[in-house]
């Protein structure tokens, strides 16, 4: 194809991603998507090979094609007006609040593709508000599990499945409204995809499919190049002493993530499903190697995985994974940069605060009588970086959420935010110092609340690169009546009225030999 007409085609395909994550956000109901925009959207080929995506959340994008794959796998035969939702992280999905919804494009009778979106939903059931219990043993616990499964067949509902839905969540009425929105946005996604279709005709789109994949796969192998060959090692770990083991391999254009040394799967909700850690994978070297690399499925054909099934980076059922999605990916990203950074000293960032600071609350809201489920993830400190120092009070890597704004929390939730400000000095210090972590404190207006942390990165701080020293640890609190408890990281606690939770996210590592720590004036 002529490289005009591929570059335009290639936009347009992005394009219909991109309004597909706006029309999602701005008809879901949770401040969660609506407000943080937790959600993702992509386009796939007739095979559901990914073609394009919105720039949106890493860990789902690089995770959906793997939902996507499972989904043919279970249809036989798709028709006009079908759409599959799926969460099983063992059939494709991430970890349970993540649903994917999938949906065939058709141009008359011909399967053209398919487009698809995901979003983290702020209830599946489970045992806690919020369905991240960092109590789970198994992933029975964690809430309600859905293999793919059409919702939508020819155009219809399935009442039943809706009602079986509706039944296992604790806000029915939020659920149904980010559903319906997610509904929405594939169906504006097949409206673009028959849109360009009827101006550019199949037979040269199809061509484009596989030229734009093609293209993506040599642009990988030329970035790779730059990678001196060789074998790079790195491990780093949870705060639980789980142990993220990575030996990086180049050779002759190809790159070998081997995982071999990982920590076995573990009882307690931070192993990763391998759609997961795959997604890490791709996020890392696209990062690192040439963001401007078109994230399609050819991208990821140099490099090959291996993650040994029964570890934490590829469990087995029944095994919970609520943090796998969360917590591990940021941690494998971490090992992936760590051993980089003996090949390519110059390039790679010092670690950022590695952790979502995953908050969940939940209640009666007195206001109304009704439960509420309340989630959040909650930014921090950068890392370092070779001639810049970190960025404060931000999300990095597998995350690419906003936070929740002050006015749309209190005005949803009978909660308030008490503080919300950046951790003087908790940078790690360096040439290039390291971004500060966030302190945000939410009361507990006229209830007793149920709250569970899942965050990492609270006994050992990020680390720093090139003598840089490690960012301050993450700490988190329960202040009843102006005294501080310190509660573990990972952890359910009930709260009584008018109690304050206090999450206090870890700071980057600095780069290079040390300056003194960074502080508010020096912002």
């Amino acid at each position: 194809m002529d490289p005009i007409t591929l570059a335009v085609l290639f936009h347009a395909l992005c394009g219909v991603a991109e309004e597909m994550s706006a029309a999602l956000i701005r008809t879901a109901y949770s401040p969660n998507i609506k407000e943080r925009c937790d959600c993702s959207s992509a386009v796939f080929d007739r095979e559901g090979d990914l073609l394009a995506q919105a720039e949106n959340i890493p860990v789902h994008l690089g995770a959906m094609p793997f939902s996507v794959q499972a989904g043919l796998a279970a249809v036989d035969e798709w028709e006009p007006g079908d759409a599959v939702i799926l969460n099983d992280p063992y059939h494709g999905g991430a970890h349970l609040p993540d649903i994917t919804f999938l949906a065939p494009v058709f141009v008359g009778k011909e399967l053209l593709g398919f487009v698809a979106n995901r979003a983290h939903h702020a209830d599946v059931g489970g045992s806690s508000p919020g369905s991240l219990p960092p109590q789970a043993r198994e992933i029975f616990a964690e809430g309600l599990r859905l293999p793919p499964v059409k919702l939508w067949r020819k155009g219809h509902l399935e009442q039943d499945l809706w009602r079986l839905i509706l039944t296992n969540v604790r806000t029915p009425w939020e659920r149904t409204g980010d559903l319906w929105a997610q509904k929405a946005a594939v169906d504006t996604g097949i409206r673009r995809m028959q849109a360009l279709a009827e101006r550019y005709g199949v037979d040269l789109l199809c061509t484009a499919f596989a030229t734009l994949q093609q293209r993506a796969k040599e642009r990988m192998r030329k970035a790779i190049s730059q990678i001196p060959q060789g074998t790079y090692s790195f491990q780093d770990f949870l705060d639980e002493g789980v142990r993220i083991q990575v030996t990086i391999t180049v050779a002759d254009g190809n790159i070998t993530v081997d995982f071999a040394g990982t920590s076995e799967q573990v009882d307690f909700p931070v192993n990763a499903p391998v759609s997961v850690t795959a997604s890490a994978v791709y996020y890392a070297f696209r990062a690192l190697l040439d963001p401007e690399i078109p994230a399609n499925s050819g991208a990821w054909q140099p490099l090959r995985i291996v993650a040994p099934e029964g570890t934490g980076v590829h469990a087995r059922p029944p095994a919970p994974v609520g943090g796998g999605n969360l917590e591990l990916s940021q941690r494998i990203v971490d090992a992936i940069f760590g051993a980089l950074a003996l090949a390519l000293p110059t390039r790679v960032p010092a670690a950022s605060q590695g952790t979502m600071n995953n908050f969940l609350i939940g209640g009666v809201d007195p206001r109304t009588g009704k439960p509420y489920t309340f989630y959040e993830t909650i930014g921090g400190g950068m890392g370092g970086r070779p001639g810049k120092p970190g960025l404060h009070g931000v999300h990095t890597h597998m995350t690419n959420t906003l936070n929740t704004p002050v006015e749309a929390l209190e005005i949803a939730y009978p909660l308030r935010v008490e503080r919300y400000e950046l951790r003087d000095g908790s940078g790690g210090a360096g040439r290039f110092p390291g971004g500060m972590g966030i302190r945000r404190d939410i009361r507990v207006l006229g209830h007793k609340a149920v709250v569970s942390l899942l965050a990492d990165r609270r006994t050992r701080g990020p680390w720093g690169l090139a003598g840089g020293e490690p960012g301050a640890p993450g700490e988190d609190f329960l202040v009843l009546d102006g005294k501080e408890m310190r509660v573990p990281g990972k952890s359910t606690v009930e709260v009584s009225p008018e109690g304050i939770v206090s999450v206090r996210t870890p700071g980057g590592g600095g780069y290079g030999p040390p300056n003194p720590a960074p502080s508010l004036k020096d912002s």
